[in-house]
């Protein structure tokens, strides 16, 4: 017995030996700037098994003690290799040198070369910075949100609009972050361009479907933009000259190696190339139209535990006109402000931390005068955010997430003024809205086998309206009737939902793998538009006793494979989205009614139906790189009020969506790109007859979006030239072509009448509108 027991006490310190593990950690950066590599790749090669950093360029794996190679890889870096004994904890803060393109080289992979297989996210897509400046682009602006309209599952909300719509959902169904901050309108130039300055941005990842529980408030889609960091080695400006626009970036060290800082600014000179032609008397008389944005970003690194980041965006559109032959005076701008304060925390080589605070603001004003009228509009909404995240890293195949989420609303609608002469208008008391917005989230991502994988997660919400507010009351006829008054910090409503997500992962063999999600979204935020693209004009609403919490419930299935020892990655996905509470305008209602009444009695409410299949080529290898997307899909949508009760087509439902995307490497110095998209076209609701009653005329419509435009496409190319380095100053020019073949492509149909009803010879004649034709385009870019 003595015996027995001296050799199991032996064989479980053997084991416990065995077992013993430890944690690798560190930083990975570019050697050159010092930036966080977001997205880089660790993997270990004995035991096949890896890590991606974070958004932060942390890392962290946990393996048992050995000897190990570990390779650490990033887009256009040389990948390297470390030999590793590991017998305790380390950390190992890497830094990768980038890799120059040479005649004969390959391009460098953006990922591992089986990230397609092994990946455990699903309906996720990581875009290179780089990659989108290589993309024909419109008037000589590289614009991420176009960049992503290429990729399956995403619409645009059309021609030349940088608005987008994500399997079936609205413009306000995509969650847009900014260094973490909300973006509202992240549109310039009324949709044509996007609010983000592609040459202060590092990492775009676009989440379609299983979303993380640590994002929520949003339907459809997470579009997540972090800024870069700015360059804390050495002083650096960069810029470019284009047709409508100009941008400069400045970046630095405040103190070497330890902090630096990135300011960025971009204007347009559209109302200076107007100019000439709006003299007075013109058709362009008085006409003015600008837009500029300014980014900031500070950061300071204490220790390898602690670095603090301060992010700054103010952005604006202004538009206006004064004719001083009319009297006429309009000034209109709207815009984003937002600024988040971060500190980054590490408390063990397996427990990371993230605390946020964040201020988010947009608004929208219309101010117009002539002679002895004047009229002014304003709407907005405000937020002020606080929340915690932490990542335990418990070992390679086990990682956890958690954390708590804090919102503060402040709606405030449309409100409008007007004066004649010595009489004044006001439309009533501006009734603000006032939430508070409160999440917890758990997120467990666990490798069960080395091929099956397995994500859960939970998300719990809360929500409550507040005072002080004024509830109108109305009756049948839409009369006020009564109105209910309720104080500050006073609880009108409150909604309290779990959300469950879930995802797994199936490696079925060394090229292949299958994936699965299912995720339910509460939304407590509305937007109210009249328009099928997302406008300045367009009214944000809370929650309320009348708006309930827009739901959703979406379900994925993909199967993934790879092609040519992993040169060519491929995809489909196919899915099934139900929304409840979804909100409208009721027919024949306007924001401007909004006046002394709460808006939400003008809305309708009702439900949405999309579901689809995406297939998704992939060649990120090689002088030969691009990807041809296409999506089928149907997109319904379902109110009371609206079309007789009876299911119609959304606004953006298209049957079939292509995009194909190729770019090629001649040289170091010589790049051509190519894009051709396909779209049926957009449904609109048309006109069927007219006659009188009682001596009026009146239209009769059929039924809701019956109608079809013709379909879209269009092809766009572009050559990129990179001039030889003098001095460290880099430069290269872009020529691109948008709408190659001068394609007419519908924006939207008006109608012409000719004749007289009475006399029995009114004829009505449709004609179509389209916006761009064959559009050149050329810019200037340079680094030094």
């Amino acid at each position: 017995m003595k015996r027995t027991l001296i050799l199991f006490v032996i064989l479980t310190l053997k084991i416990g030996l065995m077992a013993q593990k430890y944690t690798i950690s560190g930083y990975i950066r570019d050697v050159e700037s010092g930036e966080e590599l977001i997205g880089a790749n660790i993997v270990i090669k004995p035991l096949n098994l890896g890590a991606v950093a974070n958004k932060y360029g942390f890392y962290s794996l946990t393996v048992p003690e050995g000897e190990y190679v570990i390779e650490f890889s990033f887009i256009s870096f040389k990948t390297i290799t470390k030999n590793i004994q590991l017998k305790s904890n380390q950390k190992l803060n890497i830094e990768l040198y980038p890799e120059s393109l040479v005649a004969d080289e390959v391009v460098v992979s953006a990922e591992k070369s089986d990230v397609n297989i092994k990946s455990k996210e699903m309906s996720v897509i990581t875009m290179p910075v780089e990659r989108i400046k290589e993309l024909p682009v419109l008037f000589g602006e590289t614009d991420i949100l176009k960049s992503i309209q290429l990729l399956p599952g995403v619409q645009s909300g059309g021609e030349g609009s940088s608005g987008f719509y994500v399997r079936g959902g609205g413009p306000d169904q995509n969650l847009i972050l900014l260094d973490e901050a909300v973006v509202y309108n992240a549109s310039h130039l009324m949709g044509f361009m996007s609010v983000f300055n592609a040459d202060v941005i590092s990492d775009v990842k676009l989440i379609k479907g299983g979303m993380p529980a640590e994002y929520g408030g949003r339907l459809s889609s997470v579009l997540d933009i972090s800024t870069k960091n700015g360059n804390d080695k050495s002083y650096h400006a960069k810029g470019g000259l284009g047709l409508i626009s100009s941008r400069l970036v400045l970046e630095g060290p405040i103190q070497k190696n330890k902090s630096s800082f990135i300011v960025s600014g971009r204007r347009t000179y559209a109302d200076l190339l107007f100019k000439p032609f709006a003299k007075e008397g013109s058709k362009m008389e008085g006409f003015g139209y600008y837009f500029y944005d300014l980014n900031l970003k500070a950061n300071y690194r204490f220790t390898d535990k602690d670095r603090l980041y301060l992010s700054g965006y103010f952005g604006r559109d202004v538009f206006g006109i004064d004719r001083k032959s009319s009297g006429l005076k309009l000034s209109i701008p709207w815009g984003n402000a937002t600024a988040s304060l971060r500190w980054n925390h590490l408390f063990s080589d397996k427990f990371f931390a993230n605390t946020t605070v964040v201020f988010s603001d947009y608004n929208f004003e219309f101010n117009g005068e002539q002679q002895d009228f004047e009229f002014k509009l304003f709407s907005g909404l405000r937020d002020y955010n606080a929340k915690i995240d932490f990542s335990y890293l418990a070992w390679v195949r086990h990682q956890i997430k958690f954390g708590a989420n804090y919102t503060n609303h402040t709606f405030t609608p449309t409100s409008v003024t007007a004066k004649i002469g010595d009489t004044s208008y006001d439309s009533g008391k501006i009734i603000k809205q006032y939430a508070n917005e409160y999440a917890l989230y758990l997120g467990d991502n666990f490798d069960i086998t080395e091929k099956i994988s397995v994500y859960g997660g939970l998300r719990w919400t809360y929500f409550q309206q507040v005072g002080p507010y004024d509830r109108y009351v109305k009756n049948m006829i839409g009369e006020n009737i009564d109105t209910l008054t309720y104080a500050i910090g006073q609880e009108i409503v409150n909604y309290h939902y779990p959300e469950p997500r879930f995802s797994m992962r199936w490696i079925l063999n060394s090229k292949s793998s299958v994936k699965a999600s299912y995720s339910q979204n509460y939304q407590y935020v509305h937007l109210a538009n009249v328009a099928s693209a997302s406008l300045p004009t367009d009214l944000w609403v809370s929650s309320s006793e009348v708006v309930k919490p827009q739901f959703s419930v979406q379900y994925a299935l993909g199967y993934f494979r790879n092609f040519f020892n992993n040169a060519l990655e491929t995809s489909v996905e196919v899915y099934y989205k139900t929304m409840d509470n979804m909100i409208a305008y009721k027919d024949g209602a306007q924001p401007s009614d909004d006046g002394n009444d709460n808006p939400d009695n003008n809305f309708t409410f009702g439900k949405g139906l999309s579901y689809g299949a995406e297939f998704f080529i992939n060649k990120k290898v090689g002088k030969f790189t691009g990807w041809i997307g296409y999506t089928w899909s149907i997109t319904n949508r379902q109110f009371d009020d609206i079309n007789h009760g009876e299911w119609y087509p959304a606004k953006y439902d298209r049957r079939h969506d292509l995009s194909v995307l190729a770019n090629y490497q001649f040289s170091k110095r010589w790049s051509v790109s190519a894009v051709f998209v396909f779209a049926t076209g957009n449904t609109m609701t048309m006109p069927v007859s007219r006659y009188f009653i009682d001596g009026r005329l009146v239209t009769e419509y059929g039924p809701r979006n019956s109608y079809r435009m013709n379909d879209y496409h269009r092809l766009d190319l572009s050559i990129t030239f990179k001039a030889k380095e003098i001095k460290k100053f880099k430069s290269y020019w872009n020529l691109s072509i948008y709408n190659v073949y001068n394609r007419s492509n519908p924006y939207f149909i008006y109608f012409e009448e000719d004749g007289s009803l009475y006399e029995g010879n009114l004829k009505i004649t449709p004609y179509q509108v389209s916006l761009f034709p064959i559009l050149p385009s050329i810019s200037w870019n340079f680094e030094f």
